[in-house]
Formats: C-alpha cells, sequence, structure tokens
C-alpha cells in the first residue's frame, strides 16, 4: 500500500474527494439501518411475513385464473380432450299406455382424441337422470326412478353442415325405484341417436331420441333437448 495515496491525502490535496466520500460513507449508514429489523416493530410484523406472502400468491393466482380465456378450438385438438356439461328435459312415453312423464337428465362428458377412431364412441360420459314413475301427472310424483348411468358417446360430422353434428350414445347403469316401501334396484340400457347444434366452440343445444329398457319393466323411448356448456 506504500505506492498508493491514502484517502487523508487524497482529501488534502483534492477538497471535494472528501466530501464525496463522507456523502457515501452517511448514504450507506442510512440504508443500513434502515435495512435492519427494528426490534419494537419485530413481534408485530414478522409473523405477518409468511401470510401475507401466501395471500399475495393466492391472489395473484386466481386473478391469472379467472383472467384466463378459455383454450381455443384448435387448442383442444392438439391436447386431444374436451369436456362437456349437459343439461336435458324430455318426456318419456311409457308403454302400454303411452302416457308422458317428465325426464330430466344432467352430466358430464370428456372426449379422448385416442378413442376418435373407435367405433362406438371417443367421449365417456357420466349422468344421472330422473323419471317420473307415478300412474298420473307429469313433472312428478312419489314414485319415481333414479338412474345413475356410464356412456359412450360418438360424434360424428354431418356432411356440407358446419352448425350441426350428430352422436350415438350408449348407457348402461343402476337405476333405483322409488315410492314402494322398499327401494328397488335394476340394471339400465340406453341407446340414443340425437343432433347437436352448436351455436360457438363452447356452447350447443343437444336434440336426441332415446330407446330405454329397465329390467322387468317395458322398452320405451324418451324425447329430450338441452343445453350443453363445453370447455
Amino acid at each position: 500500500m506504500d505506492g498508493f495515496p491514502t484517502i487523508r491525502a487524497l482529501s488534502g490535496r483534492f477538497p471535494f474527494y472528501g466530501k464525496l466520500t463522507r456523502h457515501i460513507a452517511a448514504c450507506t449508514a442510512m440504508m443500513s439501518a434502515s435495512c435492519q429489523p427494528n426490534a419494537a416493530d419485530r413481534s408485530m410484523f414478522d409473523d405477518m411475513t409468511t401470510p401475507i406472502r401466501f395471500a399475495c400468491f393466492a391472489f395473484l393466482a386466481a386473478s391469472i385464473g379467472l383472467g384466463q380465456d378459455p383454450p381455443a378450438a384448435s387448442e383442444s385438438a392438439e391436447t386431444g380432450t374436451s369436456n362437456d356439461l349437459f343439461v336435458m328435459f324430455g318426456s318419456d312415453v311409457v308403454r302400454p299406455s303411452l302416457a308422458p312423464k317428465a325426464n330430466y337428465n344432467i352430466g358430464l362428458g370428456h372426449t379422448f382424441k385416442f378413442l376418435s377412431k373407435d367405433p362406438f364412441g371417443d367421449e365417456i360420459t357420466f349422468a344421472y337422470t330422473y323419471e317420473n314413475g307415478g300412474s298420473h301427472g307429469f313433472l312428478h310424483t312419489d314414485f319415481g326412478s333414479h338412474t345413475e348411468a356410464l356412456g359412450l358417446m360418438k360424434n360424428f360430422a354431418i356432411p356440407k353442415i358446419k352448425r350441426v353434428t350428430g352422436y350415438t350414445w350408449i348407457q348402461g347403469g343402476i337405476t333405483s325405484m322409488t315410492g314402494n316401501p322398499l327401494v328397488q334396484n335394476r340394471y339400465y340400457d340406453g341407446e340414443a341417436l340425437g343432433a347437436i347444434i352448436h351455436f360457438n366452440d363452447h356452447s350447443s343445444i343437444w336434440i336426441q331420441e332415446t330407446y330405454n329398457k329397465i329390467v322387468s319393466i317395458p322398452w320405451y323411448t324418451t324425447a329430450s333437448i338441452g343445453y350443453t356448456r363445453s370447455w
């Protein structure tokens, strides 16, 4: 260090250098003091650091999630999956009296790209159906059938028509008939043929005719119409 002038020597030769050095030292001291935790305030704020971070992260994640648009049709095609939430209302035509009875249906469907060449279906569904099983009335009676069914739906295009596509739907499940002293469970089978009217990539109307067969009960048909939300 013998060959280098000291800070004191530089300050004596260049007065402004001494002022600059003192100014830098003062600023450094102020920054150091501001960055040190205050012992009096530590108990109040330190414990809040982690909750605040989590709250900010949750708020940011929620904002990003809610702000994102649904994936476009091309993106869905690339991922090979799509989802349908459907709510349908219809009327059974029971036999032998041919009386109309209300039929309510709600369910979820998920389309798999690797099933696109399957002749029976490319969309797996799960649906719940309530049907009025009473001898009178239309909307509801104490006698009803409640069906939970798994299904396989095949979507297909109709030549020269872009707004409308068709589908077949095979379902199988368990029907519970209520209103009697004991609940009766029976196997359910249903086959449907329907059409989908597309408003856009996310909204559509489904119209279908279904053949239904419950063990120990004569077969019957159902005409239904409903709204579907896709994403």
